[in-house]
């Protein structure tokens, strides 16, 4: 089988420490990649990412802290990864925040969180990772959007509205960026969970997802993180400005 190969391409991972991201990171560096890491969170909050920094050490992979929702923190972010590896090749975005409700309850606090977390932070990070990939010669931007971008589901305004708006600023930036050989694409999965959480889905939630999908199942992080290696690798390059759905055929069941 024939892999999209990443190697000695420096990509950023935003939201390395939840489900997509942290696999991401060990794919992406399994398959050649060098890549920089940022969380809100520290690196010792979680197992997998210190083994990861452990196991590959800081020629491989640069973990850093910051908060992608401020520009300063995106700044810094930007200006390390230009002074450890002298370039950037690739931006997976998986930042986000959804604070549920209904539009009848939504408080106007929670609602410019999830804005800001979700759709701000894409927008701030596309800046500075085009600013970066004009320097370098192009670059590939995958931003992770979601099914319910373009579907409505009850308490996620907020979400649906940043998703569905992450998905034209992916559009409008593809057709900006395109003279400096950056491509910009956005992936939209449906349902997917953690190997440990599956394991502990109920009978009801199995069924649900069965129902729900022609692949009668959820998705598992790689078979999202799988597409987003093609479109970062050099096997892509004819791909830009197009949402990727990955939903498992979600919705689509009679």
């Amino acid at each position: 089988m024939m892999y999209s190969q990443l190697n000695n391409k420096v990509i950023v991972i935003t939201g390395a420490l939840g489900v997509l991201g942290s696999a991401a990171t060990r794919l992406f560096l399994e398959r050649g990649a060098r890549i920089v890491a940022c969380d809100i969170r520290t690196s010792d909050e979680d197992d997998g990412m210190s083994e990861l920094l452990t196991e590959y050490g800081d020629r491989r992979l640069l973990y850093i802290t910051g908060d992608m929702t401020r520009e300063a923190d995106v700044d810094l972010l930007f200006r390390r990864i230009e002074d450890h590896f002298g370039k950037l090749d690739g931006l997976y975005h998986n930042v986000f925040v959804n604070k549920s409700a209904t539009i009848a309850n939504q408080a106007v606090q929670d609602w410019e969180e999830s804005i800001r977390g979700t759709l701000t932070s894409t927008f701030l990070v596309n800046k500075h990772s085009a600013r970066s990939m004009r320097q370098n010669g192009g670059g590939s931007i995958v931003n992770t959007s979601s099914i319910l971008g373009s579907v409505p589901a009850v308490e996620n305004a907020a979400y649906g509205a940043g998703k569905a708006a992450v998905e034209q600023l992916t559009r409008v930036a593809a057709v900006e960026l395109a003279p400096w050989g950056i491509r910009v694409n956005a992936i939209a999965p449906g349902d997917f969970k953690s190997e440990q959480v599956l394991a502990q889905a109920t009978d009801a939630q199995t069924e649900t997802m069965r129902r729900l999908t022609l692949i009668g199942r959820s998705g598992r992080p790689n078979e999202i993180n799988e597409l987003a290696a093609f479109l970062l690798s050099d096997a892509g390059s004819y791909a830009t400005g197009s949402i990727f759905p990955v939903t498992g055929g979600f919705g689509l069941c009679r």
